[in-house]
């Protein structure tokens, strides 16, 4: 192992600092986040539990989650399990919570529990980047992020999906139909065993049967022709090459820094329709009279720029690509001026 650099010995004794806090610079983004969530009136922001109870197990206060929470977005960690493991492991986390740890379900629970307090949040942190002037250029980008919702692409149904699985299941029925056939034409005793078994199988998938005419019921209710059980607000939707079951999340980022001005969850799989709600959100949020926004060609459409210009604000979107002529291996209408 020579030339190489060495590590120490694994007995070796070794003194510490003194504290847990000079292992945290004074650069570290742990004290931004820290000294924020010390500020915010959770009271007022509609967090659960600011207020302890007077009996019972006492619990953790939401402003220890909270920056668990806020340590997870940052350090790109969505997962309540491995925030778990981080806060007992991690000394950045150590240091935030005071060497507080968590279980998962608690840390998922409060996420689950206070979503409309963690939005008054997210606009807490827009007002105080907006008073550090970190928006002076009134210039954002929006676009949209499909997230995976947790649940299985099998519990959401679309009209095709249902037909498809309902032709698969009377497939499925006629050929155990002519199994049983070919079942009466052996010996009697192999015959039996086999037939019990065979109808067994039918019987499985006559249920499945109705259950599907009982959600095609329910699907020709609902107004986009689409159900999800385990999620309802979640979609199936158009990705690049396959399709996810979740949401259309919007975004309005700033220019300059780079910062998520406004956010809007949606199941709406088509960007066509959210250029004026986001540029209008975004805009509020930002506190400028005049606004200008930049958007790719999925947000191109004529009544949402008109809406958007009777609103003062000017958006920069590429036309559609309607011609096939480059796919044909053509010139297309964008190659002659």
């Amino acid at each position: 192992m020579k030339r190489f650099i060495q590590g120490e010995c694994r007995g070796q004794s070794t003194l510490l600092p003194e504290s847990l806090d000079d292992y945290v610079a004074d650069t570290n983004p742990v004290r931004v986040g820290d000294v924020f969530v010390d500020e915010l009136d959770l009271g007022r922001l509609g967090f659960d539990g600011v207020i302890p109870a007077e009996t019972g197990r006492p619990a953790y206060h939401p402003a220890d989650l909270l920056k668990i929470y806020i340590y997870g977005y940052l350090n790109r960690i969505q997962s309540s399990r491995r925030l778990e493991r981080k806060a007992q492991r991690n000394v950045e986390l150590m240091w935030l919570t005071g060497r507080l740890m968590p279980d998962f379900k608690t840390i998922a629970n409060f996420r689950k529990d206070n979503g409309k307090a963690i939005r008054g949040v997210c606009r807490e942190f827009v007002v105080l980047c907006q008073q550090l002037g970190l928006f002076a250029e009134a210039l954002v980008a929006i676009d949209g992020s499909k997230f995976k919702a947790v649940k299985n692409r099998d519990r959401n149904f679309t009209s095709a999906k249902l037909r498809r699985r309902m032709a698969e299941i009377e497939s499925s029925i006629n050929r155990y139909l002519m199994a049983l056939d070919t079942a009466d034409r052996q010996e009697p005793a192999v015959a039996q065993v086999k037939a019990e078994r065979l109808h067994d199988k039918i019987a499985t998938l006559k249920a499945k049967m109705q259950e599907l005419k009982d959600i095609e019921v329910q699907l020709n209710e609902t107004p986009d022709k689409q159900i999800s059980l385990t999620d309802p607000d979640a979609r199936s939707m158009k990705t690049r090459g396959t399709g996810v079951v979740g949401y259309n999340v919007q975004a309005a980022v700033d220019a300059k820094h780079h910062l998520i001005v406004t956010h809007e969850v949606t199941n709406d799989g088509v960007d066509r329709d959210q250029l004026s709600t986001m540029a209008k959100q975004a805009r509020e949020a930002m506190g400028v009279e005049e606004l200008s926004a930049v958007a790719d060609r999925g947000y191109f459409k004529g009544e949402e720029i008109l809406a958007c210009h009777e609103a003062g604000i000017t958006v920069f979107v590429p036309k559609t690509l309607t011609s096939g002529a480059t796919a044909a291996g053509r010139f297309g209408k964008g190659d002659f001026i």
